[in-house]
């Protein structure tokens, strides 16, 4: 029997974790072919590829983000031969079982909850013709038609599956891919806009196949490594047991990512990563979402956010960690104004990133069971994204996705950090009002619906400050020239910034940097640049103010004053000169 497990990743970096513990929980009996798409694939290419394999059976792995695109692909797949039996799994078709089974008629099977034994007995009966009623955990349909749906099975000994890594086929794309890995399963927690909330208790893999599955899959290449464990940190002593291991046994240029409660984390934890983690061997992703105590207790979410702020502070001051900060907009009871108060408490924290969501109505979540006490409105289909509720309106929606967008662009990616800071500190009265008024702004230009070069960011950035008039521009723009150039591998040809020195003043400003190099101090007297070296391989530009003393002590003292950047040619990195 021919059966192939597949799903459509929202991107290629991605990979499938669970078409690979059914693939491995299912052998020696059954050898699966492991197929994954993306979402952005053609559907007509995914059909033609799986229908010339040939399969009897094909298993889809389903998830908010692929569950339309999979629709398609089935539907066609069943037009051009309806003897290939359909298997759906995973949590966007493990509730509401029986809505789908009757909306989608091209579903054969539904596999609820944990698939790896049940899918496996499934295929057992499927093989040998048998009735597949005895099968715990399926729907299916009976022979008149109507919907079956059996109780799911007892919770699976994770200690007792087998490694989803050792397939040769996924050995050349580990090096290529992100790695996904599971220490264990369930949540401790109930929050009711999360799916992990649905399953009472936290059950472990066995710790020492754990630690073999890692050091195989670094020894074949690996180099993201993302644990999904929902919250890695809630046994102090297991999470402790494996950051010394990841920290005594990870091979250079591995990057290891977890999620984390952070209100739960001991600073003991955090001084001994300080101290002994290498820097950016790992990497934090912490749930935040609202810093409003009342929408936190609506939603059974328990936060404490001063102990929180504690955690990322201490983890920020150690400079070993990065940290992606989450955010949901949307929440019971948290109106525009409210959501502004939490970016902006969140936002001093300065993560390294901010991601900010908007509340999806999962399936059999709390918050969409109970959506009528909020008077909720939100998309039918997936990612079943709200449009509002009693306290926020659809046009509320709209502006923080506004600020979304512009938050994305300078400060997630990093592009000018340092004049974003001056922005958010010293221009506007909070950071929410600079992203807010920049995304409005952004959107009233149409700027959202065409693409955009580097440079683009710069003169868009620089435009708005402009019809607002801000103040202390002039600064403002020297930040902007300094983050640009700070961001170039090489002398860029044509820099975003009008009034350039001209090429006399800018002769005679080199011979008097020949002359007296220690004038720009020992890290350039270093460099032993002679004239054709400093013509090629430098770029000099005016600034308003003193910029050293602005980077040291934060003060903006005005001198005509200049910046020479120096870009290596051995690509050993920018470096910039204030003088």
């Amino acid at each position: 029997m021919n059966i192939i497990c597949t799903t459509l990743n929202a991107k290629y970096i991605h990979t499938n974790i669970a078409i690979r513990y059914l693939k491995a929980f299912a052998q020696p009996e059954f050898d699966i072919k492991l197929i994954e798409y993306t979402i952005k694939d053609p559907v007509m290419n995914i059909v033609s590829d799986l229908i010339q394999k040939k399969p009897a059976v094909i298993g889809f792995s389903c998830y908010i983000w692929n569950i339309e695109e999979t629709i398609k692909v089935i539907k066609m797949i069943k037009k051009i031969n309806p003897s290939i039996q359909i298997v759906l799994g995973g949590p966007e078709v493990t509730y509401d079982v029986l809505d789908w089974m009757v909306n989608v008629p091209e579903f054969d099977f539904i596999v609820i909850g944990e698939g790896e034994e049940t899918f496996k007995q499934l295929l057992v009966q499927l093989r040998d013709n048998k009735d597949v009623s005895s099968v715990p955990g399926i729907a299916y349909r009976q022979e008149d038609k109507s919907i079956k749906i059996n109780p799911q099975r007892n919770k699976l000994d994770l200690k007792e599956l087998p490694s989803p890594f050792r397939f040769e086929e996924d050995i050349p794309h580990l090096s290529k891919r992100v790695t996904y890995i599971e220490t264990s399963r369930g949540c401790p927690f109930s929050c009711q806009f999360c799916l992990s909330s649905i399953e009472v208790g936290v059950r472990y893999f066995d710790r020492e196949k754990v630690k073999e599955d890692i050091r195989y899959l670094m020894e074949n290449g690996a180099k993201t490594i993302k644990f999904v464990d929902r919250t890695f940190n809630i046994s102090r002593s297991y999470a402790m047991e494996m950051f010394q291991f990841l920290i005594d046994e990870h091979l250079p240029g591995t990057v290891f990512q977890f999620e984390i409660t952070a209100d739960i984390m001991r600073p003991e934890v955090i001084e001994f990563l300080n101290e002994k983690a290498p820097k950016g061997l790992f990497r934090f992703e912490i749930g935040v979402q609202s810093t409003n105590d009342y929408t936190n207790e609506l939603v059974m979410r328990k936060q404490n956010f001063s102990k929180l702020t504690r955690t990322v502070s201490l983890v920020k001051n150690g400079g070993k960690i990065d940290q992606h900060l989450d955010l949901i907009a949307g929440l019971p009871e948290e109106d525009y104004s409210s959501f502004k108060k939490t970016f902006n408490d969140v936002f001093e924290l300065r993560p390294e990133e901010l991601q900010l969501g908007f509340l999806k109505m999962l399936r059999g979540t709390g918050v969409r069971l109970n959506a009528d006490k909020h008077d909720y409105i939100y998309m039918d289909h997936s990612p079943y994204e709200i449009l509002g509720n009693n306290v926020l309106s659809f046009s509320d929606i709209i502006r923080i996705k506004q600020v979304e967008d512009v938050l994305e662009k300078y400060w997630n990616d990093h592009r000018m950090d340092h004049t974003v800071e001056y922005l958010v500190s010293r221009v506007f009265d909070t950071p929410f009002d600079f992203f807010q008024d920049f995304g409005t702004f952004w959107e009233e230009q149409g700027w959202s619906r065409i693409g955009h070069q580097l440079e683009d960011l710069y003169t868009r950035l620089y435009q708005f400050l402009k019809t607002r008039n801000t103040a202390d521009l002039d600064v403002i723009e020297g930040l902007m020239k300094y983050d640009y150039l700070l961001n170039q591998k090489y002398n860029p040809r044509k820099p975003w910034w009008e009034g350039r020195l001209q090429k006399e003043d800018r002769s005679v400003i080199y011979r008097d940097i020949l002359e007296n190099p220690e004038s720009l101090g020992s890290d350039f007297v270093s460099l032993q640049l002679n004239e054709k070296e400093l013509y090629k391989h430098t770029l000099l530009e005016t600034l308003s103010f003193d910029l050293q003393r602005y980077l040291q002590e934060g003060i903006i003292k005005r001198k005509d004053s200049f910046i020479l950047t120096f870009f290596s040619p051995s690509n050993e990195g920018t470096k910039i000169f204030g003088f």
